[in-house]
């Protein structure tokens, strides 16, 4: 097997697009692991440790926007490089994301390629973009 290219945590409350992603970016050889809401991922996110975290917006519990703060606010967690994949797509909710502090933002329906892209540069670290 290949030298892994990163652990990304996948969020999504929707388990056909979490299972889409983690299949997607298992395949192109990065470690993954699953949460079901924002709640579910700041409660794993230290066993985890990953380097990328896919998060929905829109989720029960704790919304996308909510958790991408508090990962933000905690000097354990600001250092990971959060993307936003959500069907909001109006100018508004990418600014506010990007206010959040998010590293990329991908609109739904997404282009699997586009994604797998995507996080392979966030993965490489910072002046990698």
């Amino acid at each position: 097997m290949s030298e892994l290219l990163g652990r990304v945590l996948v969020v999504d409350d929707d388990e056909v697009i979490r299972q889409l992603i983690a299949v997607n970016l298992t395949l192109e050889g990065f470690e993954v692991e699953t949460a079901y809401d924002g709640q579910d991922c700041l409660d794993r996110v230290h066993d985890v440790d990953p380097d990328v975290i896919t998060l929905d917006v829109m989720m029960p519990r704790l919304d996308g926007w909510e958790t991408a703060r508090r990962l933000r606010e905690d000097p354990s967690t600001r250092h990971i490089k959060v993307m936003l994949i959500t069907a909001r797509a109006q100018e508004d909710d990418r600014r506010r994301g990007y206010d959040i502090g998010v590293d990329s933002y991908l609109t739904k329906p997404f282009d699997p390629a586009e994604l797998i892209q995507i996080v392979r540069d966030l993965a490489k670290g910072p002046g990698s973009l």
